[in-house]
């Protein structure tokens, strides 16, 4: 019995068979968890500025561009360099754009424009570190341990956008931005312990210089490789119609109330399902039809944005308290229930990312993997972005409720069609991994 238990927690031998895996990840984590501080304090800086739902969105869009080439380049130039010297250059540039966040903060300099070009220079500095450390796992763990390894990095999201949201409200009410922003300076510096002391890490294989021909060759195996593209476009779907975190601020300022703690602890709750998921994913990596993993779980993920709409159409009926609260008056009984239903976006979020992270390591030659890792990491980060755009666009022309509510509904449908369309995807073997 006492072994059944232990089955079904987190398998931690990734961190205690890889010294290298495990210094990395604890760097990682404490500076994800800055990083999302500033993450929050920047969509809540320029609500306070502009009193724009559509202006927070268009943080994420604007970056979107520059993202997707930082990705892609950052990519190729994993599949060439050294990749600890990639990821450290990458890292230093996001660590820069925070100081400066920082220091126009301390000075009373801020503006929109600056939390605009600060923020798209961060996230797409950040993409390269994201898809370079992605690319070097494989390297630090064996085979067998990549489901272990994608599950403690659920446990970094978790902590990190857990605790990050709700800390970042936190200081945001009590000390302002100047301190919210500093914070998140002195703990990225954790991220460059974990991969100063990493060893040297050239691809193995043939390796091409980055550029168009690095490029093609990619875009080449991705051709060839339907249930990586497949679980590309899932992302994407569920990112896009079901990420409604753009919309967070306002719901705090204008229909459940509370302000910036309510965006805190909303945002919390998505990553408090991630961190739960993770701390027991023991039997997740025993798992060997992954893609219908994945359908599942984004499919529970659809139904429970759906829900979370619906919540905040209750909210606007003036359900519990009546509606337009304010920042200084909680809907507390909606805020619970929004807060459960956003845990299980979370958890299914992350078991879905498990199973997707695995199969871009097994599947994928270390050739190439840097380059397929900036294309995931791209549809990881961009899906967000159009995810924004879609709900403060919809929110502004219609209300608050509408883009989680039918989101969830088009997520269910659309991934149920990909999905029946691909039979391959759903027989996909762990045991057995086909790109």
């Amino acid at each position: 019995m006492a072994r059944l238990r232990r089955e079904h927690f987190i398998d931690l031998r990734p961190l205690t068979q890889s010294p290298a895996f495990a210094r990395l990840w604890i760097g990682s984590t404490l500076a994800g968890l800055g990083g999302q501080l500033t993450i929050v304090a920047v969509m809540l800086h320029v609500f306070e500025l502009t009193g724009s739902t559509l202006a927070v969105a268009m943080i994420a869009v604007a970056g979107l561009v520059p993202m997707v080439l930082a990705g892609l380049y950052g990519g190729m130039l994993a599949d060439y360099f050294d990749r600890r010297a990639v990821a450290l250059i990458a890292a230093s540039i996001t660590w820069v754009s925070t100081l400066l966040l920082a220091v126009l903060a301390w000075t009373g300099n801020e503006t929109v424009a600056w939390l605009f070009v600060l923020s798209i220079v961060n996230s797409s500095a950040n993409s390269i570190v994201s898809a370079t450390k992605s690319a070097i796992t494989p390297r630090l763990v064996p085979r067998e341990l990549l489901p272990a390894a994608a599950a403690l990095s659920g446990i970094t999201v978790g902590i990190m956008v857990m605790a990050g949201p709700a800390l970042a409200g936190v200081l945001v009410a009590f000390v302002g931005y100047p301190w919210t922003y500093t914070v998140d300076v002195v703990l990225m510096l954790t991220l460059f312990l974990g991969l100063w002391t990493l060893p040297r890490i050239r691809p193995e294989g043939v390796t091409v210089r980055p550029g168009l021909r690095s490029l093609a060759d990619g875009w080449a195996f991705l051709k060839q490789a339907p249930n990586i593209r497949l679980q590309y476009l899932l992302d994407i779907v569920a990112m896009t119609f079901g990420h409604p975190l753009a919309l967070f601020p306002a719901i705090g300022a204008v229909l459940l109330g509370g302000g910036a703690i309510t965006t805190g602890v909303l945002t919390a709750a998505i990553a408090a399902g991630a961190f739960f998921s993770s701390l027991f994913s023991g039997p997740i990596g025993r798992v060997r039809r992954q893609g219908l993993g994945i359908e599942r779980s984004i499919l529970v993920f659809g139904a429970a944005t759906a829900g979370f709409g619906g919540i905040l159409l209750a909210a606007a009926f003036g359900v519990f308290a009546p509606a337009g609260l304010g920042e200084d008056v909680a809907n507390i009984p909606l805020i619970a229930l929004s807060m459960i239903l956003l845990a299980v976006t979370g958890a299914a979020d992350n078991v879905s990312a498990i199973y997707r992270q695995t199969m871009m390591q097994s599947a994928v030659p270390d050739a190439i993997r840097g380059r397929l890792q900036g294309v995931f990491m791209v549809v990881v980060a961009g899906g967000p972005r159009l995810g924004a755009l879609y709900a403060g666009t919809l929110a502004t022309v219609t209300a608050l409720w509408f883009p989680p509510l039918i989101g969830g509904f088009i997520i269910v449908t659309l991934v149920a069609l990909l999905v029946r369309r691909s039979p391959r995807f759903r027989a996909y073997d762990a045991l057995d991994p086909q790109p």
